[in-house]
């Protein structure tokens, strides 16, 4: 009895309860690995993320903007990189074990092509905190009109978002978003590397819009795929499914405001400037 008088008294108590049960629900295969057990880890480097953004520019207002050329190449290569691995694992791991593209049911399976697959999801959340590097970067370089709303809420939430996959779902149809995103991320970030090379090599660098439609399609793709699922009666958790359906919708009414501005109104690119580094808008040549 004085346990339910704390409970109807004390919201939190029915917060912490309810985290804790959710913890009894968490995938067992990726118990202790980095940064997986406790949310703070993600929450404190989502944290210091933003309070970066916020004071970087402050810091930088009265000094000269660093070049960071030398930087940016290998570390566009090194993130291009990456995400080529994770995709190949994904794939590998998902070709090997039959996976379909559009419902796979989520299970506890330690065969290791299914640990292949949530390794790479793990690499793949991980990432996503080594590329906050990209809005450090226009911060140094005193990019400030590039810090904008899609590109500091693209990148601080993918990070908390990935978490929670990688906590509870990491296998099963998690695989795909992942997988495709991946492959995109070598394409955008190949593209960040020659850019960072210099103007002259504009003339190879036709390809960015391209870049911007994938994202676009990529965005409802997934979305339908989670409606289909939910729809179906997929053996996937409906709460993931329905996440990823606000998730996506978000980004295709966020990017597609960009898109509209940077393309279909005629607008200069150079007038656009970059909503978000990582969400294959246009690299500024300077």
């Amino acid at each position: 009895m004085a346990t339910a008088n704390i409970s109807e008294s004390n919201p939190f108590y029915d917060v912490s309860g309810y985290y804790e049960w959710t913890l009894t629900l968490a995938d067992p295969r990726t118990k202790g690995w980095p940064m997986v057990d406790s949310p703070m880890p993600t929450f404190v480097c989502v944290c210091i993320y933003l309070f970066v953004v916020w004071i970087g520019p402050k810091i930088m207002r009265d000094r000269k903007p660093f070049e960071l050329k030398t930087i940016l190449v290998p570390y566009n290569l090194a993130i291009a990189l990456l995400n080529l691995y994770i995709c190949v694992q994904l794939f590998v791991g998902s070709t090997m074990l039959q996976y379909s593209y559009i419902c796979e049911p989520y299970r506890h399976s330690f065969d290791p092509a299914e640990l292949r697959i949530v390794d790479a999801v793990w690499w793949y959340y991980f990432s996503k905190v080594l590329e906050f590097s990209d809005t450090f970067f226009f911060i140094l370089r005193k990019k400030d009109n590039q810090l904008t709303f899609l590109h500091v809420y693209h990148h601080s939430t993918m990070f908390s978002f990935w978490w929670i996959g990688v906590k509870w779902v990491p296998s099963g149809s998690t695989f795909l978003p992942a997988m495709v995103n991946s492959f995109i991320h070598v394409l955008m970030y190949t593209y960040y590397a020659l850019a960072a090379l210099g103007l002259h090599m504009n003339r190879y660098l036709w390809w960015k819009k391209h870049l911007t439609i994938l994202q676009l399609i990529q965005f409802t793709i997934l979305m339908i795929i989670s409606l289909t699922d939910i729809i179906t009666g997929c053996e996937f958790p409906l709460w993931m499914l329905y996440t990823l359906i606000g998730y996506m919708l978000s980004f295709i009414v966020l990017f597609g405001n960009f898109y509209a501005h940077a393309y279909l109104k005629g607008r200069p690119i150079q007038r656009v400037g970059i909503t978000c580094m990582d969400m294959g808008a246009i690299k500024k040549d300077d």
